[in-house]
């Protein structure tokens, strides 16, 4: 069986989209050399040189890796004791720091997200609705699904709210512990200056940050944005650049995580790389970049077009950053140089 990110219809993304991959894309940004006239495509995208990270602005190194539990691994998230859940074909797992696995939820479908709350309560993502699961696994609820084509990719919840990303729909929707949606957030909105979410593939995020707002990735605009749980938009940061600094290819970043001072951990597919910012949005440090990720960087033959890469990250309460490589189905252990 294909992972389900492979057997979705592209149109209902593209037919959400408000502009093109070409203009959102690399375009301008790395042109093939014309060195040799009459041998190379003068227009085709020559990224090699982003393949290579500036060792100098590698600030972590890998201490450990390991398998995730089961194969098509997707998500992963940080919950109570830091404890890892890994969501990974059918299946939730909650893991120790070094991989161990303890708690599995078997789902009735693929698991698209988790996210897990202070009191244990685990809230888990299928493809058009949320299933909620006390801390030794029973299920104590199922959230119907808002709408036929919903996709949830991403969930964060402070124990009160849950907070659910939608890629199809375009919206992060939030809920109250009752499963009773209560607002709809990242929507186009001329009157609230909204500019809405362009997500070209299956990967919108959200998380709170420290600072009481939610940080959403708007991918197809190559931006991070700020939100109140009310949905007003507060900052914007994030510009479109293969260049370290920026954010590559059609739809970037595709994931956030936060370290606990609040800056802000990115991944990105396409070229796969971990890059660290600071709240406010200025880039700092590379974790692990595309050299880190063969296979990863080699499952997209169009950065413009690319569903098959990624990465996802999350934070443990020593400043540990774990990667997911959903390429590989592996988590690696990022420890800052000393």
């Amino acid at each position: 069986m294909k992972p389900e990110f492979e057997l979705f219809d592209r149109r209902e993304f593209f037919g959400v989209v408000t502009k093109t991959a070409a203009i959102l894309g690399l375009a301008g940004a790395a042109r093939a050399s014309t060195e040799g006239a009459g041998t190379a495509n003068p227009f085709a995208y020559d990224v090699s040189r982003f393949q290579k990270t500036d060792p100098k602005l590698i600030a972590y190194e890998e201490v450990t890796r390991w398998a995730a539990p089961h194969k098509e691994a997707r998500r992963l998230a940080i919950g109570p004791d830091d404890q890892l859940y890994v969501c990974a074909g059918n299946y939730i797992s909650r893991l120790s720091r070094s991989g161990q696995t303890g708690l599995e939820l078997a789902l009735a479908g693929p698991a698209c997200c988790v996210a897990a709350a202070a009191d244990g309560t685990i809230f888990a993502g299928l493809r058009d609705h949320i299933e909620v699961y006390d801390a030794k696994g029973g299920r104590t609820a199922r959230w119907e699904s808002p709408d036929p084509k919903t996709w949830f990719t991403g969930l964060a919840t402070d124990g009160k709210d849950v907070f659910a990303a939608d890629a199809v729909k375009l919206a992060v929707l939030r809920y109250d512990r009752n499963g009773k949606i209560a607002g709809r957030i990242g929507q186009k909105n001329a009157e609230r200056n909204v500019p809405g979410l362009i997500v070209p593939s299956p990967f919108l995020d959200v998380m709170i940050h420290r600072d009481g707002l939610l940080r959403v990735n708007n991918p197809g605009r190559h931006q991070v944005e700020a939100y109140t749980f009310d949905g007003d938009l507060e900052a914007v940061w994030g510009k479109a650049s293969a260049a370290t600094a920026g954010f590559c290819g059609c739809c970037n970043p595709i994931a956030l995580a936060m370290l606990s001072d609040g800056r802000i951990v990115t991944c990105e597919k396409g070229i796969p790389r971990v890059k660290i910012y600071s709240a406010a949005g200025e880039f700092e440090s590379v974790v692990a970049g595309a050299e880190s990720f063969p296979e990863n960087a080699h499952a997209c033959n169009d950065l413009n077009d690319c569903i098959h890469g990624g990465l996802d990250a999350a934070v443990d309460a020593d400043g540990r950053i774990y990667i997911l490589d959903i390429v590989t189905s592996q988590v690696r252990v990022m420890q800052r140089k000393a």
